[in-house]
């Protein structure tokens, strides 16, 4: 009997360790995205630092804040994946913008691409102001922004920044001194400041005008009607395709490129979702054998009420599952 009851206590404060863990993952979903550009990979690192975590729970003892806690291990494990790799870029980091000619294609490797992450992985529900702030700070120009950055500066960066941690709680994590941690956040904040980003107004999914401009593009896109995406897109607005490096700047370029080679999106069916705290679809192309199959997760930053940046990602095998959209539309 005595057995039985140390099993039920065992189990019962391992649920508990293990739900107290869990009720931070999105937070630090987000936090993990913010260093590594990839979805994916964030949430690789969120499960190794919860497994570190569990692993020395019984050393932890409430010695310091769990969330604080959690926080060090996850940038420790953070610059753990980012040790010797290459930097995750968008497509207009790489190079000027070109022509809207296939001839300009060049596919490089996924491992290349900052990748988008669905809202629901990095922005809880709570208080508006920080909902707000979670999606401000996992914007796709943002996250790639912060690419740009050393990865222990950029961790200086997101702790202070983002997370409004003290330079001295940053400097015992990163084993240095105050007074680097300062000069890095200033080389920080100078290499950001030095970057175009074109982020578009925040996302508000009940902002009558967003949606209405949403529906807009939506019956446009579907019904390929150039016309009215015209008047839809900015007149310095980018698009982006990858894994292709070729990019896009200008509403007439952007427009030579959906009226010729992109052509093929005729006929289009749109699937709203929401991305990296900007609206967002799955594109599903017709099929020759009826239906639609996925072709891309569009992902649009709008600004006075136009679209600033279109960024599709064509990496659908992947992508949708992540997002939740159906591998394929019936007619």
């Amino acid at each position: 009997m005595q057995e039985a009851e140390l099993v039920t206590k065992t189990t019962s404060a391992r649920s508990d360790v293990e739900a107290r863990l869990e009720q931070h993952r999105i937070e630090l979903t987000a936090h993990c995205y913010r260093m590594l550009g990839s979805a994916f990979e964030a949430e690789d690192a969120v499960q190794e630092t919860l497994i570190r975590a569990w692993r020395g729970y019984d050393r932890f003892e409430g010695r310091a804040a769990l969330r604080s806690w959690l926080y060090r291990i996850a940038t420790n494990v953070c610059l753990d994946f980012l040790s010797g790799r290459e930097r995750r870029a968008r497509p207009m980091d790489l190079g000027p913008a070109g022509e809207p000619d296939v001839a300009h294609l060049q596919t490089l490797p996924e491992g290349t691409w900052v990748e988008p992450v669905p809202d629901a992985r990095v922005v809880g529900d709570g208080d508006p102001a920080e909902v707000a702030q979670a999606r401000e700070t996992v914007r796709l120009a943002f996250v790639a922004a912060l690419q740009h950055l050393p990865p222990r500066q950029r961790a200086a960066l997101i702790l202070c920044e983002v997370l409004k941690w003290q330079a001295s709680e940053v400097a015992e994590l990163l084993e240095t001194s105050v007074a680097s941690v300062n000069s890095a956040l200033q080389r920080a904040r100078a290499t950001l400041g030095a970057s175009e980003i074109r982020a578009g107004d925040p996302l508000e999914p009940d902002d009558e005008e967003q949606r209405a401009l949403l529906a807009r593009y939506v019956e446009a896109f579907e019904a390929y009607d150039m016309d009215a995406l015209t008047a839809l897109l900015h007149e310095d607005a980018t698009q982006s395709m990858p894994p292709y490096a070729l990019w896009l700047r200008g509403r007439d370029h952007v427009v030579s490129w959906w009226f010729g080679p992109g052509a093929g999106c005729r006929g289009s069916r749109l699937v709203a979702t929401q991305a990296n705290g900007l609206p967002a679809f799955g594109q599903y192309r017709p099929s020759p054998n009826g239906g639609f199959d996925p072709w891309a997760l569009q992902v649009l930053a709008l600004s006075g009420g136009q679209v600033v940046d279109f960024t599709a990602f064509l990496d659908t095998e992947r992508l949708f599952p992540l997002f939740g959209l159906p591998p394929r539309l019936d007619s």
